[in-house]
């Protein structure tokens, strides 16, 4: 029978350190006044308010809701690099780029 993980305080701290490490490597690239800058703003933006969710859900012990809004504001980042709005110095670890 499978088990359960459990959300500890010290796991929500890694997963919150990885993203933060995330959003030190993002850089907004798109060329100004372009679509492509409006769209990686919008990326950083959500990117931003998922995290700052999840920085205060996990400080009031919401581990769930926490671990799922930094997840989510880790894929916006991901996101954003796939697409080529971001660039992350080619950081294979913290994003998942093509090929």
């Amino acid at each position: 029978m499978a088990t359960l993980s459990t959300i500890t305080p010290e796991r929500m701290e890694k997963y919150l350190e990885t993203t933060r490490k995330a959003f030190a490597k993002v850089t907004v690239v798109a060329p100004p006044k372009s679509f492509a800058a409006k769209m990686a703003e919008n990326f950083l933006d959500m990117a931003k308010r998922y995290y700052a969710d999840a920085q205060h859900n996990a400080k009031t012990g919401d581990y769930v809701n926490a671990f799922a809004q930094v997840n989510y504001a880790h894929g916006w980042l991901d996101a954003g690099a796939r697409l080529g709005v971001f660039d992350v110095g080619q950081d294979d670890v913290l994003f998942t780029l093509l090929d």
